[in-house]
């Protein structure tokens, strides 16, 4: 059957438009298709499809990106967020091991002040015999020296920064306390073990000689030894607040405490 001229150029033409729609040619970006943007990064193997402001984009390693979605990496899954979420355990366990530390040297003074702030408040019962001008005077005295020398001295300018900087060492997680470091957090604070050789020293010769003093105040006839108690627990009622305010400033604020923590070499 003779075909039409006319007919022969039709059929030529729709087959030209057909195959036109098969080939190889790069999509032109400036166009309308929805799937505009699909493209491959040079040398990525296994590109990721993603969305991107309504089109299809290949983003190699990142996950799908959704247009008015977060936008995230596999690699931020799988790392980032598992870091920031370690680095915050972290951080609270390190925070709970320096309040267990620096705490725990409280709750001891605490315990100190609780047991015998009664006798020192004795003379004021009604019941027991009124101090006189001079003891009065001398109970005054001796809170005041014990403010000074004890409270002020010897817990807020030394004790009580170096029991919140050595607190402040026990990292259980970042760099692997030992445990019975954490377990005895007030004892490692104020450097009865793990500190240097002088700092034991100290240490150990000051809880010993507390411990003599007290005893021997508890000999003394009544009132001095209420008198004495009296500046015992002015001197560690400050050294417990001092301590308080300088974990409050280091761990809260961030205000450095510049206290060496006395940790021992490794000669030592």
């Amino acid at each position: 059957m003779r075909l039409s001229t006319g007919f022969i150029l039709s059929l030529l033409g729709v087959t030209s438009q057909f195959a036109r729609g098969f080939s190889l040619r790069p999509f032109n970006p400036t166009t309308t298709n929805p799937f505009n943007t699909l493209s491959a990064t040079k040398g990525d193997n296994n590109p990721k499809l993603g969305i991107n402001n309504g089109s299809l984009s290949v983003v190699p390693g990142n996950a799908i990106i959704m247009r008015g979605g977060s936008k995230f990496s596999a690699a931020s899954v799988r790392s980032g967020g598992g870091d920031e979420s370690m680095s915050a355990a972290r951080k609270i366990a390190n925070t709970a091991a320096s309040l267990w530390a620096a705490g725990g040297v409280v709750m001891i003074l605490g315990k100190s002040i609780k047991r015998i702030l009664p006798i020192a408040l004795e003379p004021f019962d009604g019941i027991s015999k009124p101090l006189s001008t001079f003891q009065l005077g001398s109970y005054i005295a001796m809170c005041m020296w014990f403010a000074y020398v004890e409270g002020f001295k010897g817990f807020q300018k030394k004790f009580s920064p170096l029991v919140v900087a050595r607190a402040q060492t026990l990292q259980p997680f970042e760099k692997g306390s030992p445990i019975h470091h954490t377990l005895f957090g007030p004892f490692y604070a104020m450097g009865l073990f793990h500190a240097t050789k002088k700092r034991k020293i100290v240490s150990w010769s000051v809880s010993i000689g507390v411990g003599l003093i007290v005893a021997a105040v508890k000999r003394f006839p009544y009132p001095w030894r209420n008198i004495v108690d009296a500046g015992v627990i002015v001197g560690l009622s400050w050294g417990s607040l001092s301590i308080a305010i300088e974990w409050f400033k280091a761990i809260v604020l961030g205000i450095e405490t510049k206290m060496d923590p006395a940790l021992p070499t490794s000669n030592e």
